[in-house]
């Protein structure tokens, strides 16, 4: 085998397995591309490797044509390749053998091989076409996140195909007056707002106002109510998971935040987030940018973001259990909602409406 040389090589991230019977191949093709992947796992029989792929996402394969049972026709590699692509289609793997043959390349190729590569091998090439393998895989991968996304947006748009009225904010009070007034000045911008108020004021009501008026208002609106949903799932519903991120996790799923891409995100009940999740949204907001549950790429945020609440979040933050930082990225504009019975005679305005309905 030539010496290493070191190629201009991507920013080190992905996985990368390899399955080999031979321990000492194992052993230096884990040192060899250990500095192209962050995670670089060997497996010495093929029979865990579909258990593996089947919990944790690989962006490359390297899989040996020729096992124990078999010494030379690369039968039992096209056997597992077929399986690994049952599995995935996506996958990408390179095969790897003692015996060069153009034939066995060439149908390798035709079933569904990203490479080939010959042992023994030269170093520069073999990081040289992994790298490549990786690039592709990120790609792909890419691509699958796209279509999800879009899948998912069709799915939303399909469900409010049918034409609805634009958004009634009722109230001709002083109180709602002034709120309306300062609504007027903020919908044409795309500062994150805070909605505070009682339980029953309107929060949602209106941040779907707010969004139709606004300039991402032919753009998608995605709500999400934090307090229905279990704390163990705030992270992947905010930000999506990878297939075999968690022990349910069959497939990979966008996230709210991906859903609502180039639109609003409407937060509601954000009082009810975690600490370590206060953080994280906190990141997100000031790096515009997340990734996915046991993903280690990230994707690009561009979301209006208006958040809600009836909790006293100043108060939470005495008591320690709201980040005053993250308080003053949500509430760039705070809008207090009046109850009910402040409002003096749109009580009787919003019974005759609902009395019509």
């Amino acid at each position: 085998m030539s010496s290493v040389v070191n190629p201009q090589a991507p920013m080190k991230q992905g996985k990368i397995l390899i399955v080999d019977d031979n321990e000492d191949i194992l052993f230096t093709l884990k040192m060899l591309l250990r500095p192209l992947a962050e995670q670089v796992t060997t497996l010495d029989d093929p029979r865990e490797m579909l258990p593996l792929l089947s919990r944790v996402r690989h962006d490359v394969v390297l899989l040996d044509m020729n096992f124990r049972r078999d010494a030379v026709s690369g039968r039992e590699g096209f056997a597992w390749l077929e399986e690994i692509l049952k599995l995935d289609p996506q996958a990408v793997v390179i095969f790897i053998t003692a015996y060069s043959d153009t034939e066995k390349a060439v149908q390798a190729i035709k079933q569904g091989a990203t490479d080939f590569i010959p042992k023994p091998w030269q170093n520069d090439k073999l990081l040289t076409t992994v790298s490549a393998a990786l690039q592709l895989s990120f790609s792909r991968h890419e691509v699958t996140v796209l279509k999800e996304q879009k899948k998912t947006l069709e799915q939303r748009a399909e469900a409010l195909a049918t034409p609805a009225e634009p958004t009634r904010i009722i109230g001709e009070s002083a109180a709602m007056q002034a709120l309306l007034q300062t609504v007027r000045k903020c919908s044409d911008t795309d500062a994150n707002l805070l909605l505070l108020g009682e339980n029953g004021t309107g929060k949602d009501l209106l941040a779907r106002y707010i969004y139709e008026q606004s300039p991402r208002h032919s753009k998608p609106y995605v709500a999400i109510d934090l307090g229905s949903i279990p704390e163990p799932l705030f992270e992947s519903e905010l930000f999506g998971y990878e297939k075999g991120a968690f022990t349910d996790a069959r497939r990979s799923k966008p996230g709210r935040m991906e859903a609502a891409a180039g639109g609003t995100l409407f937060l509601n009940e954000i009082g009810n987030l975690s600490l370590p999740m206060q953080a994280k949204l906190l990141s997100v907001i000031e790096q515009r940018r997340a990734s996915r549950l046991g993903s280690t790429t990230t994707y690009p945020v561009d979301v209006r973001l208006i958040c809600a609440t009836n909790t006293d979040l100043y108060a939470a933050i005495d008591r320690r259990e709201f980040r005053q930082d993250l308080l003053y990225r949500i509430n760039t504009i705070e809008l207090r909602l009046p109850p009910l019975r402040e409002r003096g005679d749109d009580l009787f305005l919003l019974a005759d409406f609902f009395v019509q309905r």
